[in-house]
């Protein structure tokens, strides 16, 4: 079977599994992803019996949405809940509430054929290659287990496919022999995207794909992971700290305190325009390639507030000891539009009026 015949016989069995999900036909306004008021809370145990005595709220409330084709940058620093809500998105955890909706389909209440064939059009980049790959088994092995699990081809065509994804991000064909602790973390990187596009899922959740890697590494692996979302019309939901890393991919870019969104705009104006206390410290931590440009870096002062729990009101006001904090305690605070496509929580200790 050529190349052609392979990725045909794929996109076949891609078009079955979509109307195993319910998928509708989508038009340019409708989006590939929706996630409305998505809560995550773990039950905190205690006592002799192990009862439920509170809950760690990693996720609490969170709405987004992602265009077909676009990428949504989702940032944060470590413990505000961006990997937990990937791993929600994908089902990997447990929801508490809300509403993911894939292609317009509530993926939280399908059965586990739908489930099957949600994950085969949506796969998930897992920040540290050497642990979300399998030391025990080849690169060969691990690439085509996707193919594997859903009988897709037969031993020779799977080999072909896996050579065919190998060549695709940057590895040749011969590497398949290989174990993955022969690589280098680059390298075991491009090992798992390959992973990932077996399939050839229309939306790839990246969770810190680049942290782990050294800085000249990273700039690989982006244009890599670029150059497949222009050439396969992927949809990415980039998850990151590193505001420098997203600002390079995303068309939109997401802001997460402490299991809440606190602001969200268009990458330019998110960058041009900062309006919420805590994106504007995260911006002035980027550093700047020019020694003569001084910039005032805003320092966070505290600690993040526990997620087990959370002090009343803003809890980034709560941190900085912001001077009108009070006045956000027993207040309902919701994202507020205050331009076209800029959101921001409105917050009264945290946003200027």
């Amino acid at each position: 079977m050529s190349e052609s015949e392979n990725i045909l016989e794929i996109n076949a069995l891609r078009a079955h599994f979509l109307a195993t999900l319910g998928k509708h036909s989508m038009n340019e306004s409708e989006n590939i992803l929706e996630i409305e008021d998505l809560r995550v809370h773990f039950p905190v145990r205690g006592g002799v019996f192990r009862r439920a005595v509170g809950s760690c709220k990693a996720v609490d409330g969170v709405s987004l949405s992602l265009k077909e084709g676009q990428t949504l940058g989702l940032v944060g620093e470590s413990g505000c809940g961006k990997s937990t809500l990937a791993k929600a998105v994908v089902r990997l955890v447990k929801t508490t509430a809300g509403t993911v909706k894939f292609q317009g389909k509530d993926i939280l209440k399908t059965d586990r054929s739908g489930l099957k064939a949600y994950r085969r059009v949506t796969q998930m980049v897992f920040q540290d290659p050497a642990e979300s790959l399998n030391s025990r088994h080849t690169v060969g092995s691990i690439v085509r287990e996707p193919l594997e699990i859903h009988r897709i081809g037969d031993k020779a065509q799977r080999a072909e496919r896996v050579a065919q994804l190998l060549e695709q991000v940057g590895l040749p064909a011969s590497v398949a022999s290989r174990y993955p602790f022969e690589f280098s973390g680059g390298q075991r990187q491009r090992i798992g995207i390959a992973r990932a596009l077996a399939l050839n899922p229309d939306l790839l959740l990246l969770d810190e794909p680049v942290s782990a890697l050294d800085v000249s590494v990273q700039s690989q692996v982006l244009n890599l992971l670029m150059d497949l979302q222009n050439e396969l019309g992927l949809s990415y939901l980039f998850i990151a700290h590193d505001l420098a890393v997203v600002k390079h991919v995303s068309d939109v870019i997401a802001v997460m305190y402490l299991g809440k969104i606190v602001e969200i705009a268009a990458a330019e104006e998110l960058y041009a325009n900062p309006l919420h206390a805590y994106t504007k410290a995260l911006i002035s931590a980027i550093p700047v390639p020019d020694p003569t440009v001084k910039r005032k870096k805003v320092v966070i002062p505290g600690d993040v507030p526990s997620p087990i729990d959370p002090p009343p009101g803003c809890a980034f006001g709560h941190r900085v000891k912001a001077d009108n904090y009070k006045a956000s305690i027993d207040v309902a605070l919701e994202l507020k539009e205050v331009s076209e496509g800029h959101w921001v929580l409105d917050c009264p200790c945290c946003v200027d009026a």
